[in-house]
């Protein structure tokens, strides 16, 4: 028995070959180019290409009809091959109707039935889009900076009563220069916002006339950072976009914005986005520029051009210094100060930028050596920056006897506000408090009235007496019946600590 089965099945499971194996004759294909079974055939072929195809695809399919291949528990007849797997296939395909049956969708008329729509496209700023080829560029239209939206209300609460009330008041119709010469800026943001939105009775400025604007809209934003509305002014700036945008670029090359406003706009949009990167960068594109212009001047032989370029690019400088400070980059700000030209120093106002960075790094050496004296001047303030320099770092060393004396050495040549101010504060450091008390309010009944001056003046009065507020209220009303200057006469409740 089992010599029977293992006859029978000698090697266990085989695989059972197929009788049988159904043949399928290679179809034809055709491409993704093909047109033929495309809704435009008809249309883009001629009418012998269209019958020859159409018979074509007539016989295939009726072969593929009879094909049958073996599947599951019964046959099925395979689905036709598509003609082109990359174009859509007609309607008609999917009729059962046999191919030759199949409707033809109607004609398509490749001209349009009516005029196509134009699309309008005005350029705002921050585009770049340029007028048609040889056609003149039109000039730029400015109306984004006379929108009354985009402009504060100046609300004065923050001033003291003195002031609001003192006759010294300018009138609404005082002309801008006449207040900013009278030291009245909150007044003179105020004329701005209202001369360009044609809020006081006078009509806006033409859309194209940037110089206007932007003067004006550069006035607004320097009052409102002297008056402490820095935080209104930094929303404001951002109705100018994108500095560098080929909006605000002329046929020549050259920025429209003017370069002062330029720099505090730079200023004021890295507070707005909080992010003192950006300034850094915007700082770098403006020093990439002055550096072009620099060259230009130099090729024509400019030298007053090629004297205000260069003081631009040192001013740009030490800005980017001050910057990396305000991130608490120290490094990079050391790094970026070293590598500054000792030839770049300029005048004396930049020398003293650099070395008050110096000391605000803590390098007392590096700051007395980016001073030196005036070469080619005389008499005694021949080194009166050097002798500066020297009081303030023997301040930052606290060597605040040493100091004194050189600030009262300074005196006797020069009768400075600055001068007077740390020769009150060393004053102060060495006991002698109420001698700089009386030496700062000197200074004010003289007609001196900064920032620096009051804060320190009310500061003492705090050490002085407990007393302090009503030292400062009449601080506040002999400050408001002094004359108004250039330097600023409005103060607000923060000069008085109020």
């Amino acid at each position: 028995m089992d010599q029977e089965s293992s006859s029978q099945h000698p090697k266990g499971h085989q695989r059972t070959r197929s009788a049988v194996k159904a043949t399928r004759p290679r179809s034809s294909t055709k491409g993704p180019l093909d047109v033929g079974d495309t809704p435009l055939a008809s249309h883009l072929l001629p009418p012998q290409t269209q019958q020859t195809d159409q018979q074509t695809s007539s016989s295939h399919a009726e072969q593929q009809h009879q094909m049958m291949i073996p599947g599951g528990h019964g046959h099925q007849a395979r689905a036709p091959v598509s003609a082109s797997p990359l174009l859509p296939r007609s309607p008609a395909a999917h009729s059962p109707a046999p191919p030759h049956s199949r409707r033809q969708p109607p004609p398509l008329s490749l001209s349009p039935a009516g005029p196509s729509p134009r699309m309008s496209f005005s350029p705002g700023p921050g585009s770049g889009a340029a007028s048609g080829r040889g056609a003149p560029r039109p000039p730029p239209d400015f109306s984004h900076l006379l929108r009354p939206d985009i402009y504060h209300e100046l609300a004065p609460l923050n001033v003291p009563p003195p002031f609001r009330q003192s006759a010294k008041q300018p009138s609404a119709s005082t002309p801008i220069p006449d207040l900013l010469a009278g030291g009245h800026f909150r007044a003179a943001a105020v004329a701005a916002a209202q001369a360009l939105t044609g809020a006081n009775g006078a009509p806006a400025p033409d859309p194209a006339d940037h110089a206007l604007i932007l003067s004006l809209f550069y006035v607004r934003l320097a009052c409102l950072t002297l008056i402490d509305a820095t935080a209104l002014a930094t929303q404001e700036v951002k109705a100018l976009e994108d500095l560098n945008a080929t909006f605000y670029v002329d046929e020549t090359g050259h920025n429209l914005i003017p370069w002062e406003l330029r720099i505090l706009a730079v200023r004021l949009q890295a507070i707005s986005f909080a992010d003192q990167r950006r300034a850094v960068m915007s700082y770098y594109d403006l020093a990439r520029e002055a550096r072009l212009r620099l060259a230009e001047a130099a090729a024509k032989h400019d030298n007053s051009e090629k004297q205000l370029w260069r003081e631009r690019l040192n001013d740009l400088g030490v800005r980017v210094a001050g910057v990396l400070v305000e991130m608490d980059d120290l490094k990079g700000a050391v790094e970026h100060l070293t590598s500054l030209k000792e030839s770049d120093n300029g005048s004396g106002k930049m020398q003293m930028a650099r070395a008050l960075l110096w000391l605000h790094l803590g390098d007392v050496d590096a700051a007395r050596g980016c001073v030196k004296p005036a070469e080619g001047s005389e008499g005694p303030s021949d080194n009166m920056t050097e002798r500066i320099m020297h009081a303030l770092c023997d301040m930052a060393d606290g060597k605040y006897s040493e100091a004194l004396n050189q600030w009262e050495e300074l005196s006797k040549v020069s009768d400075d506000e600055m001068i007077g101010v740390n020769r009150g504060v060393c004053l102060l450091y060495v006991g002698r408090l109420q001698e700089g008390k009386d030496l700062l309010e000197g200074l004010v009944d003289s007609g001196r009235t900064s920032h620096t001056l009051l804060f320190n003046l009310t500061t003492m009065y705090e050490l002085c007496t407990e007393r302090s507020r009503t030292l400062k209220v009449q601080l506040t009303e002999k400050v408001a019946a002094l004359e108004p200057t250039s330097f600023g006469w409005e103060k607000t409740n923060a000069d008085f600590k109020l």
